[in-house]
């Protein structure tokens, strides 16, 4: 049985874990999703989108912690959780469906993607940092017995998958100019963005 002082101790934590993780994915939402309008790529364009799904992750988990951090009852705390998996998944599930149209639309139509400096420069930064994210959550996740904080560092996980098929579809485009290579990455982002929905949707369903 934890104490007061070190549950309190590991909310906070995990506040500034949230803080630091939700302005990144800000971040990365302006420079992902600018860059893939500029450049024309759905691939970059997903990857903005997905992050900002992730701003309402973090965002709802900070309502959650900070209930916590307040003395909130157990069933309003869990009833946060609930409530977050169920709108993230919800949304994600709705993001594949508008990757595959638009990646099929652009397959039988070859549109090719420009390269994009800021957009592959982001995705390099996420592939380093999201995974130290993951950790970390998953770390903090635990030691609160927060199976919704736990899921979030698997959203910051997920978002390196991403990032690294960015890179991998930016640079067939640019050492080969084939100019499917956009379209065929983000259908494989798919995936990774409905296995990461539809497991959200089913854990904000039970109860």
């Amino acid at each position: 049985m934890q104490s007061h002082a070190t549950t309190s101790s590991l909310v906070s934590r995990s506040l500034h874990t949230e803080y630091f993780s939700t302005g990144w994915m800000a971040f990365e939402f302006l420079v992902g999703f600018s860059s893939g309008l500029q450049a024309g790529s759905i691939l970059l364009i997903a990857f903005g989108l997905d992050s900002f799904l992730e701003i309402i992750s973090g965002s709802t988990l900070i309502w959650r912690l900070r209930k916590e951090a307040n003395g909130a009852p157990k069933a309003k705390i869990e009833q946060a959780e609930r409530k977050s998996s169920l709108i993230v998944g919800s949304v994600l599930l709705l993001l594949s469906v508008y990757v595959i149209g638009v990646s099929l639309y652009n397959l039988l139509n070859h549109q090719a993607a420009d390269t994009s400096t800021p957009g592959i420069s982001i995705a390099i930064a996420s592939v380093i940092l999201m995974p130290i994210l993951t950790l970390k959550k998953r770390s903090l996740g635990k030691a609160l017995h927060s199976d919704a904080l736990v899921e979030d560092g698997m959203c910051n996980i997920t978002c390196a998958y991403m990032a690294a098929t960015v890179l991998v579809g930016a640079l067939l485009t640019a050492l080969f100019n084939w100019w499917w290579a956009d379209s065929v990455a983000a259908l494989i982002l798919v995936y990774f963005i409905a296995s990461e929905g539809w497991e959200s949707f089913q854990e904000g369903r039970k109860g």
